[in-house]
């Protein structure tokens, strides 16, 4: 595509009609969600689906078509997890829409905000401190622009930018503004695949899904040839392919954790949409488990602690100056470099009238510098901004007296100065004017929801450009604890050691980007689970460097380009409802998990005992499908819904194991019992099977009412509806399912003894396999 240069006043209605039917126009953002037609391949084309396809078709071949009714409950399990997903995906699609933010185009003389798809090739656009290039193009007019193409190009020091330097789409305005023309748009975009894989690779991975995943791969390799020799086998001794296909997909099917993977999507998916509906935004699911393990949050202090709605306090002149000097001086600053941050805004408010001055140069403020100036026609530089950060040691006691009474008291304070020696560093011969004191205002449920994140085991740090003493005293303002436990960053060499500081400090002042993503990485080496919250382009690094970014709707695109959850109402309170929902979801897949490996553990094992026993494998698909639906499906799908706010510790396959595993052994060995009760009292197949996918239901019952514990009122109703279900299964519609009657009295003093006998060989295997072997390995691979 080819562009021309464009006047000022940017291009018209038609010509920007002209090149959107040429689509010469850049092109929607990429959804932070599947397309449909993934959603429903992902969900549907899986290797167990292709498993259960299989065995249904051997089944349909042997004519024993009833056996045929798992096939149904993957079919549900497929569409549920499909259409919630869908569900899921819609919600959050629309939330999307609403945080993305416009461009600011000049078209037909005027400055226009439009989609960013909605950007043509030419288009001027404007670009202040802390947005993001949406497209590439070149420099038409610059205000002290300084860009960060760290994302693109690995180069963490901002860059000048001059009239006619190129701009890289997905890059960031550090500091100033500046006016860029557009030379590629869409797919046309030198930075575009770049940006996106940065994007990208900033998710968390979770690592649930890689425990499960990884269980399903180690499966793959056990399910299909041990399912193979096991009907090899069953044919070579009895020579009946029915039976033997029906044992066979009866192992196989029981091998298969075929709600676990589907439970997990789901649940995150649907976590997703209920945080959309809180008006949160969650870029990728798996950032969902990763705030549940957040022990440590670290806050900037504007827009968390505070409403970030600064307004001027007061102005104090040095001796022999006057408050107008001080006051003429900052507005002309903040007039000059026509900024629009909070602090800008603030002293627009307080002084609305433009300064007659005329500006030669102007040096915007950045993070790195902490300061602001402006030089004007007479020669002279003013400059505001940090007094430490200006001045270093040569800021007199008496001053330095002023400035901590102003911090301690909550104020934040700038120096405003002069100097005739240009803006260059190192600055020189730098004279004080005065002080302008800057107030912003404690949100008024601060203090209760910082309070909750103590309750939560979640440890709070502050990390904030601001001075220290005023950072702490907003944090003690909203009974932040250990707030008084604050340091002074810019005292801290570059070889300190950051792991000490960031256990030991609470408040951080006067923190450089740099140092923010520091102190992140620092708590991750002490073995932290760290999220970041932040609005600011200073935030970016840390917040990439989070385990969990969290960022405010109202803040810089640079930061809501990488931030995990997005509060679309910059409301911090909404954190803790974020929070809950993420333990919620993490703590109860991890509760229901082990009473789906069960099933999983004691068919590979039987599977492997019956290749060498010669004996039938006692169980048939139609037998285990209502017990695995009772028993797991449904008290799972309750559980899953229950408030569940507890850290979590990331312990999952260690947490599972130590509940499935004794559970699988009991079963293992009910099974081997009645099935020699089988040879030795001549028993049917039927009735064996029967009462052996009773004893599986009885034990997974155990486990059920494990798992539930502690009991309220609605999971007392959901045991009680489940015992019942499985009453009726085996004692009134037992024919359904193919089972034996047990309405006789020989049979029950079978079942009797060894259902009463299940509690206390439950209890002592989970007590000693449990608790005391299984509980103490680490289980990693």
């Amino acid at each position: 595509m080819a562009f021309e240069q464009t006047p000022l006043t940017g291009l018209t209605s038609q010509q920007v009609n002209k090149k959107m039917a040429a689509g010469e126009h850049n092109t929607k953002p990429v959804s932070l969600t599947r397309s449909p037609s993934a959603i429903i391949k992902s969900n549907t084309l899986t290797l167990f689906n292709f498993v259960n396809l299989a065995l249904g078709v051997l089944i349909a071949t042997t004519g024993s078509y009833a056996n045929l009714l798992f096939l149904f409950v993957a079919i549900i399990n497929t569409a549920i997890g499909t259409f919630q997903e869908l569900r899921a995906k819609r919600q959050l699609d629309k939330m999307t829409i609403l945080a993305e933010t416009p461009a600011q185009v000049m078209r037909d003389g005027q400055l226009t905000a439009v989609p960013q798809e909605k950007i043509v090739l030419g288009d001027l656009i404007q670009l202040h401190r802390g947005d993001q290039i949406p497209v590439d193009g070149v420099v038409r007019q610059t205000a002290g622009a300084e860009v960060d193409e760290s994302p693109l190009t690995g180069e963490a020091n901002a860059i000048d930018k001059h009239p006619g330097d190129a701009l890289m789409s997905g890059s960031f305005i550090v500091a100033g503004q500046l006016l860029m023309q557009a030379t590629a748009v869409g797919a046309d975009t030198f930075a575009a695949k770049i940006t996106d894989s940065a994007k990208a690779a900033r998710h968390p991975q979770s690592q649930l899904l890689a425990t499960i995943n990884r269980i399903i791969q180690i499966l793959t390799y056990v399910l299909i040839p041990l399912g193979a020799v096991y009907f090899t086998v069953a044919m070579i001794r009895r020579g009946n392919y029915n039976r033997a296909i029906l044992s066979t997909a009866a192992a196989m099917i029981g091998m298969i954790p075929e709600g676990l993977v589907l439970l997990t999507n789901v649940a995150l998916a649907v976590s997703a949409m209920n945080l959309g509906r809180k008006r949160v935004l969650v870029s990728a699911l798996p950032a969902i488990e990763a705030l549940a393990r957040v022990d440590v949050l670290c806050l900037d202090k504007t827009g968390t602690i505070t409403s970030g709605q600064l307004r001027v306090a007061g102005v104090y002149p040095e001796r022999g100056e006057t408050e107008d000097t001080v006051t003429q001086a900052g507005t002309a600053v903040t007039y000059a470099l026509n900024d629009d941050n909070e602090t800008a805004l603030a002293i627009k408010q307080a002084w609305p009238q433009t300064p007659s001055v005329t500006t030669v140069s102007t040096v915007p403020f950045s993070s790195s510098r902490k300061w602001s100036g402006a030089t004007f026609a007479d020669g002279r530089s003013l400059l505001m901004g940090a007094p430490e950060f200006i001045f270093g040691a040569s800021l007199p006691q008496a001053s330095r007296d002023r400035i901590k009474r102003a911090t301690q008291a909550g104020f934040r304070v700038l120096a405003v100065a002069s100097t005739d020696h240009g803006l260059t560093a190192p600055l020189q011969a730098v004279q004080l004017l005065g002080f302008i004191t800057i107030a912003d205002e404690v949100r008024p449920a601060a203090a209760e929801t910082l309070a909750f994140f103590g309750t939560q085991d979640v440890t709070l740090k502050v990390i904030s450009g601001d001075n220290p003493l005023t950072v702490a005293n907003v944090a003690q303002q909203a009974a932040l604890p250990h707030a008084d436990q604050a340091i002074d960053m810019s005292t801290v060499a570059d070889d300190a050691d950051f792991n000490a500081l960031a256990e030991r400090y609470t408040v951080f002042g006067r923190v450089t980007p740099p140092q923010k993503k520091q102190l992140i990485a620092a708590l991750q080496q002490n073995g932290h689970t760290v999220a970041m919250t932040g609005d600011g382009v200073n935030d970016v690094p840390a917040l990439r460097q989070s385990d969990c970014a969290i960022a405010m709707a109202s803040g810089a695109e640079a930061a809501k380009s990488i931030a995990d959850f997005t509060l679309l109402d910059s409301n911090f309170d909404a954190m803790t409802g974020v929070l809950n929902e993420g333990r919620r979801v993490i703590n109860n897949i991890e509760r229901v998990a082990s009473m789906y490996l069960i099933k999983t553990i004691f068919s590979v094992i039987l599977t492997a005992i019956f290749v060498f026993l010669p004996l039938d494998y006692p169980i048939t698909p139609i037998n285990l499908t209502p017990v695995s639906a009772i028993c797991v499906a449904i008290p799972s799908f309750f559980l899953t819904l229950e408030p569940n706010f507890t850290r979590v510790t990331g312990r999952f396959l260690q947490k599972v194991m130590t509940i499935a595993a004794p559970a699988a052994l009991a079963i293992v060995i009910y099974t081997l019992l009645l099935t020699r009760f089988e040879y030795v009292f001549n028993w049917s197949f039927a009735l064996t099977s029967t009462l052996v996918v009773f004893m599986i239901g009885v034990i997974e019952y155990h486990v059920v009412l494990l798992v539930a514990r502690p009991f309220n009122r609605y999971k007392a109703a959901m045991v009680l509806l489940v015992a019942i279900m499985f009453f009726l299964t085996f004692f009134v519609v037992n024919r359904v399912f193919a089972l034996a009657n047990l309405w006789d009295w020989g049979r029950a003093l079978f079942y009797l003894p060894l259902l009463a006998s299940s509690v206390p060989v439950y209890l002592l295997l989970q007590e000693f396999l449990g608790r005391r072997i299984l509980s103490k390995i680490n289980w990693r691979f």
